[in-house]
């Protein structure tokens, strides 16, 4: 997933580069970084954690300058590390040029082979830094054909925001595969994967980067160049279903009344008796609220989520069941004993949390538990930027949904079709969903993965 933000012209930049990426912590949590600039010296901070604790008060202040560029890492290229933390900065003959990338690129390592054996030293193990690479062996007189030059030479999602002593450039790829909007707060304009980062800082949201574009902003105003071939739009359709924040503006509409949608298309497909309607918190919220209406039956919050959750814990060595879970999550008993409860989750990727989530459920007294997931089975892995298992260990690809029914323990379970997704979404040829179909927009090389093991 991750996050990017650029801010041009504006005197605290930094600052609502850091308020922007807090906004749009959500995606991703192993690192936070912001560079930030007044046309002569580039002022970095970054660090591993969230953006709160890589950032203080006294770090923020030396981020001097009225421009700049910030990151959130989800790692899906390169492991989670402090010199894979972005953005990422390089001197070449132009002079300073910074980077924060959202996506992944299909063919980074067979170019990186390329560029390595022409004499390239690479410093992380990020596909991120082919790009710089690219620009800086380029012939192109100027950044923007530079840009366009290494843009060419890579295949697969990305969304970036780069950054020199004079200009702010947002690029998206052809296909659009991952959000990026623009928005404004009076002359100063603000780059971001989600509108969300602008409800925040009071900016305007203005509209999206269209597929393929490069977009300048200097201080003589805005300029769009296209040096692509337009090819079919292939939207991510997991924003919808879960990465984007629900009160985001992505891909034309606000995503929680997409999931609100979803919610009330499953229950036309999938209804069933019960007491009440219980999301998997938070994700599947607007979707078991969606279910409900469209039902009657009555919505309840019968989990109760953690936020304060961090990614290790120190467990007691006595064990307790379902730890982790636990951690997370908890029931409440006085909604959930004696009742049927139908509980909407947005999907089910290898069927372990989901198990364990049952049976807390099951026990804190509820008589039956009927599951219901707002996306269809996933089947395939993603190769666009989001860190999915192995097709191996994804649960549908290799086992029914009546199999997957009694892994999980549910009286009975139920997923989106397909067909009535992409009505949900209302464009059925514009989104990229071969985490469901096997359908991909973009070839990437062959991969040998192990077989499944039986669940049974």
């Amino acid at each position: 997933m991750c996050g990017i933000i650029g801010v041009f012209n504006h005197p605290e930049a930094g600052n609502l580069a850091y308020l922007g990426l807090y906004a749009m912590q959500h995606r991703g949590q192993e690192s936070a970084g912001i560079i930030a600039t007044d046309g002569i010296q580039f002022n970095v901070h970054k660090g591993m954690g969230l953006v709160a604790d890589v950032f203080s008060p006294e770090t923020i202040a030396k981020l001097r300058g009225n421009r700049a560029i910030g990151h959130v890492r989800y790692s899906t290229q390169g492991v989670s590390s402090l010199e894979n933390a972005q953005p990422f900065m390089i001197n070449y003959a132009l002079g300073t040029l910074a980077i924060a990338h959202n996506g992944n690129l299909v063919n980074a390592e067979e170019v990186k082979r390329e560029l390595v054996d022409s004499g390239s030293i690479f410093q992380s193990t990020m596909d991120s830094e082919v790009i710089m690479h690219l620009v800086a062996l380029s012939r192109e007189p100027k950044l923007i054909g530079r840009l366009a030059d290494a843009l060419k030479r890579v295949r697969g999602a990305y969304s970036l925001v780069f950054l020199n002593e004079h200009q702010l450039i947002a690029a998206r790829d052809p296909r659009s595969i991952r959000p990026l909007v623009l928005g404004r707060i009076g002359d100063s304009h603000i780059i971001a994967s989600e509108s969300c980062a602008f409800d925040l800082i009071e900016a305007e949201y203005v509209r999206e980067i269209a597929p393929g574009e490069m977009l300048t902003i200097t201080r003589d105003g805005m300029k769009s160049y296209f040096p692509f071939a337009p090819e079919p739009a292939a939207h991510c359709i997991f924003e919808y279903i879960y990465f984007a924040r629900p009160d985001s503006v992505v891909y034309g509409e606000t995503v929680y009344d997409v999931r609100l949608r979803l919610g009330r298309q499953l229950a036309r497909e999938h209804p069933v008796e019960a007491d009440m309607v219980i999301p998997i918190p938070d994700s599947g919220t607007p979707a078991a609220i969606g279910y409900a209406k469209e039902t009657g039956i009555p919505f309840e919050l019968g989990l109760i989520r953690n936020h304060y959750v961090g990614r290790t814990f120190i467990e007691p060595q006595q064990s307790i069941r379902h730890f982790g879970v636990k951690i997370k999550l908890n029931a409440i008993r006085s909604i959930l004993r004696g009742k049927r409860v139908v509980v909407v989750d947005d999907s089910i990727v290898r069927g372990t949390t989901s198990r364990k989530i049952i049976k807390m459920i099951r026990a804190a007294g509820a008589r039956e538990v009927h599951v219901r997931i707002s996306s269809p089975p996933t089947d395939y892995p993603c190769y666009y930027g989001i860190d999915t298992p192995t097709r191996s260990e994804l649960i549908a690809s290799s086992h029914s949904v009546e199999d997957i029914r009694r892994y999980i323990t549910a009286d009975s379970l139920g997923y989106i079709s397909t067909d009535g997704l992409r009505q949900v979404t209302r464009c059925r040829e514009c989104f990229c969903d071969a985490c469901f179909s096997g359908t991909y927009p973009i070839t990437f090389p062959a991969i040998k993965e192990p077989e499944q093991p039986a669940l049974f």
